[in-house]
């Protein structure tokens, strides 16, 4: 062997290889700079570890079916840390158990969502205009979102877990992101990475035709919109949005209440520059009708108010998930609820007179049942529950009259701390007599504004 041949052979070609394919990546990441979403082939510089994660979490699920749910979690199971150790690394899934229940609350079983994350199909890359340097990937099928977050951000969210999960179960409609599994992977002579994955607020999103990332602010809040005609997908802000309404109808006050109730929540863990996710898309003829068969309006009605379901009890059932379709058991109330108006829709905040957005609004009146069923209607109304659409990612699906929206609050890890507390106090002298949004707290300083943007439908 010629001495070139020695000085081209073992390391040096691993360099040199890696070199080729990252000028290679770089171009195409150029080319594909709008287009936001793109599969992660063998020659994209994120497929091996998108294999690995893939591998990792395979494992990591197939543990969860393995070794059955406590009925209830324990303190344990929230500070549960279980390592799996793979050929080229190492996987460390965060709070097992109380993620496998909260998949379960939703109405997914573990072996459709093992399924979706280690599927054959190749992970896609989301190219964010955010400013965030997080990775963003989603499964093949577009269910699930990977994102790759900070130690901070991960110990931030373990930390509290707990009464995030005791918000869901008091809420089960919340509009927050519903945080499914928390991991870190380590490959060898690399850096260690923290990811979590989330249920896509965008699911499914076959016929979407906009998207948009609202903080109720102005500064650095306009996007460039893709060419018209173009396929690309961009997500667009604020200033994008100017001038357009969200319009819902009966389900109006219903979501200024949620919002409420969330970004409350939020305050209460001093977050700040969280978003509204938002996306439409027109309702087809067949979807403008509000007739609904009996059996379909059981169903729905029977998986939007099941007062037992709770998130951190995994003998309960679900939240707002499937229900099994030979249970036809309704109570005469929720039914009530559900027709007295002669529109299904009108089960929940229907009634402009109410301010709650729930099932007391003056049109409905309440039934005389038994103590039991007068008990269950107090918690519906309690827990802010509306009629969920028969349809996939019920929690995030809203229809009105024309359009279906998709909603959700997003980004709910930055705490208003110290350095917040300077980038605001720059940002005031820098930008006089605008928002931005390190700043706003929605129910605070913008909220009555942006409820603006939801019309009243008249």
């Amino acid at each position: 062997m010629s001495q070139t041949e020695l000085e081209m052979s073992g390391p040096s070609v691993s360099r040199h290889n890696r070199n080729i394919k990252r000028r290679r990546w770089g171009g195409m990441r150029q080319r594909w700079k709008m287009l936001g979403l793109f599969e992660i082939d063998q020659q994209h510089e994120f497929y091996s570890l998108t294999c690995m994660m893939k591998e990792g979490l395979c494992a990591a699920i197939q543990n969860t079916i393995d070794n059955p749910l406590p009925d209830e979690l324990s303190e344990d199971d929230y500070n549960l840390e279980v390592t799996q150790i793979h050929k080229d690394f190492r996987m460390e899934t965060y709070a097992g158990p109380v993620f496998a229940s909260l998949r379960g609350s939703l109405g997914m079983t573990e072996k459709e969502y093992q399924q979706s994350l280690s599927s054959e199909g190749s992970y896609l890359q989301f190219i964010s205009n955010s400013k965030s340097k997080a990775d963003f990937f989603l499964t093949n099928d577009k269910r699930f979102f990977l994102k790759t977050q900070s130690k901070r951000e991960v110990r931030f969210l373990l930390s509290n877990l707990r009464i995030y999960m005791e918000h869901l179960e008091k809420y089960p409609h919340s509009l927050l992101v519903k945080f499914l599994g928390i991991h870190r992977i380590k490959i060898a002579h690399q850096k260690m990475k923290y990811f979590i994955v989330m249920q896509s607020v965008f699911y499914p999103d076959d016929r979407i035709t906009a998207r948009y990332d609202l903080k109720g602010c102005e500064v650095s809040r306009w996007t460039d919109p893709a060419p018209e005609g173009s396929h690309m997908i961009v997500v667009l802000k604020d200033l994008n949005f100017e001038g357009q309404i969200i319009n819902l109808d009966q389900q109006r006050l219903w979501l200024l209440r949620q919002v409420e109730i969330d970004t409350a929540f939020l305050q209460t863990l001093n977050v700040l520059d969280y978003s509204l996710l938002l996306a439409h898309h027109p309702l087809h003829q067949d979807e403008l009708s509000q007739s609904l068969s009996f059996a379909t309006l059981i169903m729905r009605t029977k998986k939007s108010v099941n007062a037992t379901s709770s998130p951190t009890h995994v003998a309960t059932a679900t939240v707002p998930g499937a229900v099994a379709e030979d249970d036809s058991t309704l109570l005469s109330s929720e039914l009530y609820c559900a027709t007295s108006q002669g529109q299904a829709t009108k089960m929940h905040c229907c009634d402009e007179g109410t301010d709650n957005g729930s099932y007391a609004g003056e049109n409905i009146k309440q039934p005389s049942g038994t103590g039991e069923e007068s008990a269950d209607l107090q918690v519906f109304q309690a827990q802010n529950r509306r009629l969920l659409p028969n349809f996939k990612n019920p929690l995030h699906v809203i229809d009105g009259p024309e359009q279906r929206y998709f909603i959700g609050i997003i980004d709910i890890f930055t705490v208003y701390g110290f350095r917040k507390r300077l980038e605001h106090l720059w940002k005031r002298l820098r930008h006089p007599r605008q928002t931005f949004s390190t700043g706003w707290k929605w129910g605070s300083c913008r909220g009555a504004d942006c409820w603006t943007l939801i019309s009243k439908g008249d």
